[in-house]
């Protein structure tokens, strides 16, 4: 089984906006030195948009499939937020395979 982390956002928690960006920009950078990474990382809601052109994560997001971290996004979420041609880390995916992933994870963390 495999280990995965969902970001369902393009913060970190809830309140300050800059200090959620700089949350998960650090998170992320972190978790390339990571001992233990997750197979998966799957981005839904405003979390694709860390998987898009002009993310500020993106390097880190490069970095990590890199170190063969799977990086799935919601497909009906990047088709809301308009950015079907602006995708550059991982790929678009559906909800069929986003639930298969969820269901079939021995452990899931949601940040």
């Amino acid at each position: 089984m495999k280990k995965v982390v969902v970001l369902n956002s393009n913060k970190m928690g809830q309140g300050d906006e800059e200090l959620g960006t700089r949350l998960i920009a650090n998170f992320l950078s972190k978790l390339i030195d990571a001992k233990l990474k997750p197979k998966i990382m799957v981005l839904y809601n405003s979390g694709v948009k860390l998987a898009a052109k002009g993310s500020a994560v993106l390097e880190s997001l490069h970095s990590l499939e890199n170190l063969a971290v799977e990086i799935i996004s919601c497909g009906t979420c990047v088709n809301f937020y308009g950015l079907a041609d602006q995708m550059e880390a991982g790929r678009v995916s559906d909800m069929p395979e986003i639930v298969r992933v969820l269901t079939g994870a021995k452990a899931t963390v949601t940040i």
